[in-house]
């Protein structure tokens, strides 16, 4: 962690008002260094968010950064020119840098920008009840609508592959025959569960591939504190974290916000009696998304919204799968099998998607157009 003297430095290459008060920590998140800074201005005192990228995850730090502008850049112009009088609250704003750029590079050769602070609203990191999960649902919906019709040709892979679910299949398999560590033999129920579902990691890209379903611009991220909420109202007013922003699918995202907002248990819970996919999140989730979104959305997309929870929610736990039989490689652990309990968690959810699939079909249907 970098001293707060150093954040000074680093916050006076960019075009704050005012002058530097304070520096602290801020945030949930585990990938980027984020600070919020107080600027003196005038009697009042405002603040900034600075976050230096964490180029060990982002290997091309000038690459995303150049997804972000493009991102935000346009969202604010899209809700400009619909009439709206607070686009800053609702789309992410970067501050330049006094030589004009969106991002600073420091001495020491690391990559910084630095947003608006948003007042007034607030990340959560549990879904407590179907308004939340609707407003989340309604906030990412709205946020691909934004950018629906983004010019300038196709954003960079900030991460190449991340929602490939053939690919990652691909890697579970030669984890699993190497088998290095011999870890495979306390997996086998997962390993089979696993197996028995080749044939279904296929949709999405399939259906992408073969010009059924578009590309669009997809957030990647979709948890609920991903997006801020009004401190008032409850309201979904901006999505955040947008380092994973790329080309994908519309059903990533949602099928990641049905992974993340319709169970009541932990990622990693070990009492699997407590994991359950719950209808009536499900039906908000639907409800919030469709009412930003059905107005661009595909017939084929809509109807693929179901499978994408399934979907998501199985790639996820192939990849802590996929990590157990490699020996721990990539997600940080806390317990010798915390990866395999958290596999065994996203299993289960796959259990209960599984089991209700046709009443999400028929929940879905209901409510398109």
């Amino acid at each position: 962690m970098r001293a707060v003297a150093d954040i000074a430095t680093v916050a006076s290459a960019f075009r704050l008002p005012g002058e530097f008060v304070s520096a602290a920590p801020y945030g949930s998140g585990h990938i980027n260094d984020t600070f919020a800074v107080h600027q003196r201005c005038g009697r009042e005192t405002r603040r900034f968010l600075l976050q230096r990228i964490n180029e060990r995850v982002f290997r091309d730090p000038v690459a995303l950064m150049g997804n972000v502008s493009r991102v935000c850049a346009h969202a604010q112009e899209r809700l400009r020119a619909s009439g709206r009088d607070d686009a800053p609250r609702r789309a992410l704003t970067l501050v330049p840098t006094k030589l004009g750029a969106d991002w600073h590079r420091d001495e020491h050769g690391g990559h910084w920008r630095c947003y608006l602070f948003i007042e007034g609203a607030t990340g959560h990191d549990v879904v407590r009840d179907a308004g939340q999960a609707r407003e989340a649902a309604r906030a990412f919906g709205a946020f691909q609508a934004l950018l629906a019709d983004l010019p300038g040709g196709r954003l960079h892979e900030t991460i190449p592959g991340f929602h490939d679910t053939p690919s990652r299949f691909a890697a579970f398999r030669r984890a699993l025959e190497a088998d290095v560590h011999g870890r495979a033999a306390a997996a086998t129920p997962e390993i089979a569960f696993a197996l028995a579902r080749e044939g279904d990691v296929s949709v999405v890209v399939d259906a992408l591939a073969a010009g059924v379903i578009p590309e669009r611009v997809t957030h990647n991220d979709t948890k609920l504190n991903n997006v801020l909420l009004d401190d008032v109202t409850g309201e979904g007013i901006c999505v955040i974290d947008l380092d994973t922003v790329m080309p994908g699918s519309a059903l990533y995202d949602f099928g990641d916000l049905v992974r993340t907002s319709t169970s009541p248990a932990a990622e990693d819970e070990t009492d699997l009696a407590k994991v359950e996919m719950r209808l009536p999140m499900f039906e908000a989730l639907v409800d919030g998304y469709l009412s930003a979104a059905d107005g661009f959305l595909t017939a084929a997309e809509r109807r693929l919204l179901p499978a994408a929870g399934k979907l998501i929610t199985f790639e996820i736990g192939l990849r802590f799968l996929t990590d157990w039989l490699e020996g721990d490689v990539y997600f940080k652990v806390r317990r010798p099998e915390h990866n395999l309990e958290r596999c065994r968690t996203q299993f289960a959810l796959v259990r209960s998607i599984e089991s209700q699939l046709p009443a999400m079909e028929a929940c879905v249907a209901s409510r398109s157009r």
